[in-house]
Parts: structure tokens; C-alpha cells; sequence
């Protein structure tokens, strides 16, 4: 995926001044910068979430903002997995029904199919013992772990992060790391993730430094 001298404005504020950046395959990247810098702003548009004011997010080299609206819903369900600093999970679903949301909006799989699914990816990321409970049985790291596998049911090709570790103490942050290298490592899977964490973000393989809008740096760790 890459991303083209991508502007971004609200009313007269500038918020992302020509961004330019390539995500490979594979690898863990981190975003990181001073609040304000635009992180979020730049990662809800890679995501599809919202739209630059111009500028391009290049998937296989087609544009994605040529898709019709329609046609973009389709592309960010099938190809993009979103994990976000809060977990937004339904209190009334437990942690395997949590897991299968965008598969059921997906509409690919039969019912068991996603279930099936669902309690692999929980296994996967060590809650196999949790299937069943509910958010509020959980601690915050097992929900956002929960959130991880919700954002991986549909074998998404980029998994992007928002502060996934933001609401999080150190040992639970740790786990959230050990788990995105485990998701390189055995799935190939491509991360890219905002945050203020500096040792979380030297563990990723490359960090994209931003500052007023654009990315001022890239360093290789």
C-alpha cells in the first residue's frame, strides 16, 4: 500500500500537508509523532475511514478513492483490519460472537464457519479459555486482545492500529507487542500502528516520524 502527497484540511485548519509513505509487505511499521502531528488523521485515511482532500492510497495500484462508495465498504471489510486505543466491543455478545461481527457484515462464511473461525483466532491469541465470556468478564487487555482477533476474522491484508496499547499498563502493552510479532511471524500479517509508545515503536521494524503534518523521517530499527 502507498500512500501519495495525501492533504487533508477541516474548515482552515491543516492537518496532513502532502504525506507520502509505503507500507511493505509483511513488516511492522510505527507512526509516531507529537499529538497533533497527524497520526490518527493520516491512519483513518489509509483505512478508508476518511477521505484526503487530495491526494492517493494506492492498493495494487489502483487508487482506492476511485471506488464507489460501495465498492470502498467492500474493499475495507475484505482488506483492512482496524484495531482502535478502545476496544468497542458489544457488552451483550461474548468474546467468540465479538470476533465474528465483520464476517457476519461480510457475508462470505455460513454461521459455523464463522464460529469455527472465530474460535481459532481466539486460541491463536491465547483466550481459547475465554470464548465465552463476556467484555465485562474480561481485563482490558484480554478485550483488546478480543479486538486484535475481531480485526483479523476476515484475513485482512493490512491491520491498522490506533493506540492499541494506549489504555493499557506496561505488562498488558507487552503482550500487545508479543502478539503483533507473533501475527508477523506465523501469519506474514503487514501492521501499521500509531503510537506514543516509544519502546513499542523501536521493537517494530521501521518507524515513519510525523511533525506538522507530513513525515519528517524514517528510521529502520
Amino acid at each position: 500500500m502507498i500512500a501519495k502527497k495525501i492533504y487533508k484540511s477541516y474548515d482552515d485548519l491543516e492537518v496532513l500537508k502532502g504525506v507520502d509513505l509505503q507500507v511493505n509487505t509483511g513488516e511492522i511499521i510505527s507512526i509516531q509523532g507529537k499529538s497533533g502531528a497527524g497520526k490518527s488523521t493520516f491512519l483513518q485515511i489509509l483505512g478508508s475511514l476518511d477521505y484526503p482532500n487530495s491526494g492517493e492510497i494506492l492498493y495494487e495500484g489502483e487508487n482506492i478513492f476511485n471506488k464507489s462508495q460501495k465498492d470502498l465498504a467492500k474493499f475495507r471489510n475484505t482488506n483492512l483490519g482496524f484495531v482502535f486505543q478502545f476496544h468497542h466491543l458489544l457488552d451483550e455478545f461474548t468474546a467468540v460472537e465479538n470476533v465474528g461481527i465483520p464476517a457476519m457484515i461480510g457475508g462470505k462464511l455460513r454461521k459455523e464457519e464463522i464460529v469455527n473461525k472465530s474460535e481459532e483466532l481466539l486460541d491463536f491469541i491465547g483466550l481459547g479459555q475465554r470464548k465465552k465470556h463476556y467484555p465485562k468478564e474480561l481485563s482490558g487487555g484480554e478485550q483488546q486482545r478480543v479486538a486484535i482477533a475481531r480485526a483479523l476474522v476476515n484475513d485482512p491484508s493490512y491491520l491498522l492500529a490506533d493506540e492499541p496499547t494506549g489504555n493499557l499498563d506496561s505488562e498488558n502493552s507487552q503482550q500487545i507487542l508479543a502478539l503483533f510479532k507473533k501475527l508477523q511471524k506465523e501469519l506474514n500479517q503487514t501492521i501499521v500502528v500509531v503510537t506514543h509508545d516509544v519502546g513499542f515503536a523501536k521493537k517494530c521494524d521501521r518507524i515513519a516520524y510525523m511533525e506538522d503534518g507530513i513525515i519528517t523521517k524514517l528510521t529502520e530499527n
